[in-house]
């Protein structure tokens, strides 16, 4: 069997809900950024790890900035027709 990692950290602020997930199994690794904002679930960003960043989570580094490229849109802003008379 080959190395398997698996981490989830959750964060509340505020009622917004943010879970990142880091899995690595059989040679290949990914991390994702889900956004909830009460019950509603805003968007998931899935990437896949670098075989540096990997190499580094197997030997347990800590590494910052591991989810800024995982970025969700913060606001959806409603769409309204207005009627010119």
């Amino acid at each position: 069997m080959g190395y398997q990692y698996y981490n989830k950290d959750i964060r509340i602020v505020n009622g917004k809900k943010t879970v990142r997930v880091v899995s690595i199994k059989n040679g290949n690794g990914y991390k994702s950024v889900t956004k909830y904002r009460g019950n509603k679930r805003l968007g998931t960003v899935k990437k896949a790890i670098h075989n540096n960043h990997m190499s580094l989570i197997t030997g347990g580094k800590f590494i910052p900035g591991l989810f800024n490229d995982c970025v969700i849109c913060k606001t959806k802003k409603n769409k309204t027709n207005k009627i010119k008379k």
